[in-house]
């Protein structure tokens, strides 16, 4: 199965994809394998630090991550699954619209996370190809 099925299979909402990606954006940044503060969740996604409860509370009923009592969060395998695929995604297409279409960054970057939620894993699968045989490899 696909992570965008398995992201519509689980309900997942664009903002619990987003915080997932954040998630694991900041695991791989700061190295936090020991898990991630919710508030550096709330500062990376400028929302409220109550909205980041809500959102893992949601996550966690679902198996995408942990957390203790207001310790930090961890993300599951599957969580940790999920969130990497809608970060490539986002990489993918910040890439695509930069490199190939001349798009500024920020720019990119932006319309990049609205539109890494939109596609199925079948056309991402395909455009990476076409980008690949293109020589065009993602950026972090």
């Amino acid at each position: 199965m696909d992570t965008t099925e398995r992201s519509r299979e689980l309900h997942l909402t664009m903002a619990n994809e987003d915080y997932l990606e954040c998630l694991v954006r900041i695991e791989q940044e700061e190295g936090a394998e020991d898990g991630v503060r919710s508030v550096d969740v709330a500062k990376r996604l400028n929302v409220s630090k109550a909205s980041v409860n809500k959102a893992v509370a949601a996550l966690k009923a679902q198996g995408l991550v942990d957390q203790s009592h207001y310790g930090k969060v961890i993300l599951t395998d599957q969580g940790r699954e999920v969130g990497t695929a809608v970060w490539y995604r986002h990489r993918l297409i910040r890439t695509f619209l930069v490199r190939e279409l001349g798009v500024e960054f920020e720019r990119a970057d932006s319309e990049a996370c609205m539109m890494e939620h939109a596609l199925s894993e079948d056309t991402m699968s395909r455009w990476l190809a076409y980008l690949e045989q293109q020589g065009v490899t993602v950026e972090s």
